[in-house]
């Protein structure tokens, strides 16, 4: 139960694996069954040399002639090169594509996914993480159904590099629907951070999960025989199993070693095995290697250098042999079982011999060959960011070439999707260190290197920067903005307007302090917590008056002016007339598309939401229709399209598509959920979730929602859209928590009140505290109606006037509930948000008594998906019309 390896000695032993052996055989007969059969994971952890590679190399064997097999390897000395192992991993498939073939096969995802794999060139400066992760997922998907069964073999991936591993994690929660099988081997607590995770991810994924044991003395016994003869007496199987501790690896290596000095099996010898087995690791490892002549070790170490699918061309440059000598350098390894050839090239026969040889250089020489290995790396033509791994392990030397490769290898890494490499780059170049005159410059790159993975980081190096001499004045602006926008995710927004306020006040009137002016107003804006609202939207509406929209900056306050109107209940037709002027050709201009940076998306957001609720819902749709559609094709998956996805599925919730709405709301929250927990985001599309899941009427689903996100006070200090705590209170009344609701909608008003809020659509709270009230105290609820239905007209939009009336009716009885409610049918019937149509029909019917204007309240309710609202009407419909309506 061996396999052949170069050199005639065993590879490694399968023995005492029946139980793994037998899981990989019924996955691969599973996977080769027909088209339609999914395949799954399987995931085998041990420690070095336990026989992991054995076990993956059996299941090539046995998959090979049934199914496409791909194979990849994790290294020690590559873990910092992005996307390496995957492409490792795809590089069969990807050779094969031309192109246009590659373009055409992968669709949408190859502009995403394409620069990762090296097929595409990057299209944009910063590509985001987790599109480019699930650009990849999609590619990878797609190849398999091109090449079904497929099997994919990843060893040492506690080796992989963070971005393969990223991908790795998220492809294994899709296997139970593709045709492909993925093996995994690795090392158990090599792994940490974010490598750990998902690597536990994967863990969690597989069907099955082995942790490999070391070989029993009857297991030893059995491979000694099976390799030296049947003649090996039991003492020296039995030392055999000492020496090594049962270590596959081990035992495989010494026996080859006992067939190479023709040691006879017998136990006189057994005294001997010890000496032997130093000279397959540590010390006798290197010694053995050094035996083999100073070429011969120097080619080892440039080969331990580059890492994995070694050149022998660029290996022989970094020995500094010609070809002929680095070639039978290469020959010498091998027969000593230290190198074995490839398709792709050179690789070490072992993980435990290539870190052996490469921690045996002298660390001067190391360093210095890695400084060798960028240069010669480079000049092949591979690229900046191929030459930076090496490029990190070299010693600060005050080299500022050194610091522009490593800031040209940084953009190349954010390109495709791999900030954390970019961050390495940069941190490295700050080692150097750079020119006084690019210190600046090369810390803003880093802190925004870091701004979608650690915006404390950002902090951090932005503040640095800004305290140094070195950036111009457009890009100190642009740093104090990214700076308060890394406070505002980081929960530090007052921090975050203090930096936008003191840059400020050392500029002049001008379009820079203009832009600082606008992000100071927005991050204000969605700040709950301000102490002087009215003041600050005075001094607002004074600002964004005689503006005309000519430059972005102007658009941004004019956008900042809508929205505070819209919160503040002011005349939709302000609100939408400062919005049209904030648009180009009734688009968003050059510079403030969804996916532009200068401008955080929170603005966009804002102008959407404006349209929203101001009954211009055709204009919002479109908006965030715009905006997943952009998010999408650029790959961003991560927080700004959870966010575009939430409000798109609010404005179908606005226009009564209540079912699509849900749809919409769920994905956000599991794009969410990728990027963290307990983000703002979440209580965002949490709040919009459970207030559609309140109107279909399935409260208990809304309850679960709330329970899952933790919504409930405190939450963040920004605002919601609409206001979260209006919907928490509406929410508590509809489970029966009848006085949690009350006081929950009473500090509600009080807050709300202080800060000068009275759009009675973005949030509600006076009509559920209303009808809380009216038994108990129907003057306050009165009182409270009547202040709402002045808000109301003051904004003077269909839905708000109509759902004024609509509460106002409820509080009545007889002839003036129902000439109420018939006003209220009537706005609600123009405005374009039709379940508080169908609501205000259902309600009229009841009042009514009119049968007819349930039945069409009946058939709003139905087509709105709001169930609760169809089983009321049905029930005051009578029995008859009950089941009919059922059935």
């Amino acid at each position: 139960m061996t396999q052949g390896r170069p050199g005639g000695a065993a590879w490694a032993p399968l023995w005492e694996r029946d139980v793994e052996l037998a899981a990989v055989a019924q996955a691969v007969e599973e996977l080769c069954a027909d088209a339609t059969t999914t395949g799954g994971l399987l995931a085998f952890c041990g420690e070095a040399g336990i026989g992991k590679t054995a076990l993956l190399a059996e299941v090539r064997r046995m998959a090979e002639g049934r199914a496409t097999v791909w194979s990849a390897r994790g290294g020690e000395t590559v873990t910092s090169v992005p996307f390496n192992v995957v492409r490792q991993l795809l590089q069969p498939a990807l050779v094969q594509l031309t192109p246009d073939e590659a373009r055409e096969y992968f669709g949408d995802c190859y502009d995403i996914a394409g620069p990762a794999l090296g097929i595409a060139e990057p299209g944009g400066p910063q590509a985001d993480p987790q599109g480019v992760c699930d650009g990849l997922v999609e590619a990878v998907s797609r190849l398999s159904r091109l090449h079904w069964p497929l099997v994919l073999l990843i060893d040492d991936a506690h080796w992989a590099d963070q971005e393969t591993l990223h991908w790795l994690a998220t492809f294994a929660q899709r296997l139970d629907e593709l045709p492909v099988l993925v093996v995994v081997a690795r090392r158990p607590g090599e792994a940490t951070g974010d490598s750990a995770r998902h690597l536990a991810t994967v863990a969690a994924e597989a069907r099955s999960f082995s942790t490999l044991r070391a070989l029993t003395p009857d297991a030893a016994a059995g491979l000694t025989r099976a390799t030296l003869g049947e003649h090996a007496d039991a003492p020296f199987c039995r030392e055999v199993w000492a020496v090594t501790g049962g270590n596959p690896y081990e035992s495989v290596e010494l026996l080859a070693k006992v067939q190479d000095s023709e040691l006879e099996p017998v136990e006189s010898s057994a005294d001997e095995l010890r000496a032997l087995n130093r000279s397959a690791r540590g010390r006798g490892l290197v010694a053995r290697l050094e035996g083999l002549g100073t070429d011969a070790t120097r080619f080892a170490w440039a080969a331990a250098i580059l890492g994995s699918a070694i050149s022998l061309d660029l290996a022989a440059q970094l020995a500094g042999m010609l070809p002929d000598s680095a070639e039978r350098c290469a020959e010498r390894l091998c027969t000593a079982r230290i190198l074995t050839g490839g398709d792709d090239g050179l690789e070490f026969v072992h993980p435990l011999i290539a870190s052996t040889v490469y921690h045996s250089i002298p660390a001067a020489t190391r360093t210095a060959m890695h400084g060798q290995a960028a240069s010669i790396v480079t000049l092949s033509g591979r690229g900046a960011a191929a030459a930076s791994r090496h490029l990190l392990e070299v010693h600060p030397d005050d080299d500022p070439e050194l610091v522009e490769q490593l800031r040209e290898a940084a953009a190349e890494h954010l390109a495709v999707g791999a900030p954390d490499a970019a961050r390495r780059c940069l941190e490295r170049a700050l080692r150097e260190p750079p020119l006084p005159e690019i210190h600046a410059r090369v810390l803003y790159e880093l802190g925004c290197a870091t701004m979608l993975t650690s915006p404390a980081t950002t902090i951090r190096h932005l503040r640095e920067a800004l305290s140094m001499r070195g950036l111009d004045r457009e890009l100190r602006v642009d740093a104090v903005c990214r700076l308060s926008q890394a406070f505002v995710h980081n929960d530090q927004l007052e921090e975050g307007l203090r930096a936008i306020a003191e840059e400020a006040a050392r500029l002049e009137q001008g379009p820079a302090r203009l832009r600082l002016q606008a992000v100071h107003y927005m991050w204000e804006g969605i700040h709950a917590g301000e102490q002087d609202s009215p003041g600050r939207s005075r001094r607002l509406a004074a600002l964004a008056g005689p503006l005309t929209g000519r430059d972005n900056s102007e658009r941004a306050l004019l956008i900042l002016r809508a929205f505070d109107a819209m919160t503040r209940g002011e005349s939709a037709e302000l609100v939408v007339e400062l919005c049209d002027r904030a648009l180009v050709n009734g688009r968003l201009a050059p510079g403030l598309g969804w996916t532009d940076t200068e401008w955080s998306f929170e603005l966009r957001l804002m102008l959407g939401g404006s349209y929203a609720f101001s009954d211009r819902l055709d204009r919002a749709e479109s908006l965030f229709t715009e905006a997943v559609r952009a998010y999408e094709t650029a790959g961003w998956s991560g927080g700004h399209l959870a966010l575009a996805h939430a409000f798109l599925g609010y404005v179908y919730r606005r226009r009564g598509r209540l079912t699509d709405a849900e749809h919409s709301l769920r994905e956000s929250l599991r794009l969410a959920d990728r990027v963290g927990q307990g983000l703002p985001m979440h209580w965002e599309a949490a709040s919009m979730l459970i207030d559609t899941l309140l109107a279909r009427g399935h409260i208990e689903e809304a309850g679960e929602v709330a329970d899952r996100y933790g919504f409930a006070p405190p939450s963040a200090s920004t605002i919601y859209v609409p206001d979260a705590p209006s919907v928490r209170g509406r929410l508590l009344l509809a489970l029966g928590r009848t006085e949690e609701g009350l006081n929950e909608l009473e500090a509600t008003a009080k807050a709300l009140t202080a800060r000068g809020q009275y759009n009675t659509v973005l949030a509600p709270w006076a009509y559920d505290l209303a009808r809380a009230l009216a038994d108990e105290d129907p003057r306050r609820a009165a009182h409270l109606v009547s202040d709402a239905r002045m808000q109301a007209e003051r904004f003077g939009t269909d839905t708000a006037i109509g759902e004024a009336l609509r509460c106002a009716a409820a509080l009545e009885t007889g002839p003036r509930a129902v000439a109420l409610y018939r006003q209220a049918v009537t706005y609600l019937e123009a405005s374009p948000c039709a379940y508080e149509h169908a609501v205000a029909r259902v309600e009229y019917g009841i009042a009514a008594g009119s049968a007819v204007e349930l039945e069409h309240g009946l058939t709003l309710a139905r087509t709105c998906g709001a169930d609760g609202l169809a089983d009321r009407a049905l029930d005051h419909l009578g029995p008859r019309s009950s089941v009919a309506g059922r059935a």
